[in-house]
């Protein structure tokens, strides 16, 4: 049995780092060739590469992710986001999907809730890029086998020039910000209008805002099953107050009765009779 175990480290991270990682690491065991094997009855042999060529692994198939990221509540679709991108999006979707159109996962995040058309239209614009990644992850693959027969530079680190310092932050750019909102309102005027339009946020002090003018707070406010639960606590409370209160009239009456015969108490240990007057007795008693 052999172990394999993948690791990932990020060079330089400028958004849609799931893509990237997933072609990465599909291409790395498509790449990856392991030592030839032989049993003999419980003589296990393990072959060096000079004496036998390495193995590679059975892939079976390459499940590519593709990610979609939304904005304005899923009215734009924007596939493979940039940093910047993901920042202000309100939603992403992945797809793994194989160049059979086989989908192996789906994962949403963010706050948008998405129809079943918009997954639909995501998951086709997701075998069309399948189907290019596969087909020049084969032809690199098909490239690095060739260039390794061949005797000529491969790998990773072939392809870095020497002498040379290589950095992997860009450089600020320009950005031209003349007539942006006349093309922003030519792309919302080509484009569906969203499905709902929400009022613009008041920001009453930094770090807060609202959006809408607001209702009355119904915190307090019972629902009807509540006020029926109400009602019948009410009315069994009520009927207990008016069981303790005939209990009560009934001892009352017990006590107007005996209230003219003397109650004798005696004492077992000095047997003394003491007998109390009526008008000694309590008025009331429980």
């Amino acid at each position: 049995v052999w172990q394999i175990r993948l690791d990932m480290h990020l060079l330089n991270h400028d958004g849609n780092i799931t893509d990237a990682a997933s072609i990465a690491g599909i291409v790395a065991l498509c790449h990856f060739r392991r030592p030839d094997v032989s049993v003999q009855g419980e003589e296990v042999t393990v072959y060096t590469p000079e004496e036998r060529d390495p193995v590679p692994l059975s892939i079976h198939h390459m499940p590519i992710c593709v990610s979609f990221a939304f904005f304005h509540q899923g009215t734009y679709l924007l596939v493979d986001p940039t940093e910047r991108e993901e920042r202000v999006m309100d939603g992403l979707l992945v797809i793994a999907m194989n160049k059979h159109h086989e989908i192996c996962t789906i994962q949403s995040s963010g706050v948008v809730m998405l129809l079943q058309d918009q997954i639909l239209r995501c998951s086709k614009i997701t075998a069309v890029k399948v189907a290019e990644i596969t087909e020049l992850i084969q032809k690199a693959l098909e490239n690095d086998q060739k260039a390794r027969k061949e005797g000529g530079k491969f790998g990773f680190a072939e392809s870095i020039p020497n002498q040379r310092i290589t950095a992997f932050k860009m450089a600020s750019a320009a950005v031209d910000t003349n007539d942006v909102e006349e093309q922003a309102g030519e792309i919302i005027a080509k484009a569906d209008p969203p499905s709902e339009v929400f009022a613009n946020p008041v920001l009453h002090t930094p770090g807060t805002a609202q959006i809408g003018e607001g209702i009355e707070s119904s915190w307090g406010d019972l629902e009807e099953s509540e006020k029926e639960e109400a009602a019948e606590e009410e009315g069994e409370s009520e009927a207990a107050a008016f069981e303790c209160e005939k209990v009560e009239t009934e001892d009352t009456s017990t006590l107007r009765e005996t209230k003219n015969e003397p109650i004798v108490l005696s004492d077992s240990e000095e047997e003394e009779v003491v007998i109390l007057e009526p008008q000694e007795l309590p008025q009331k008693t429980r």
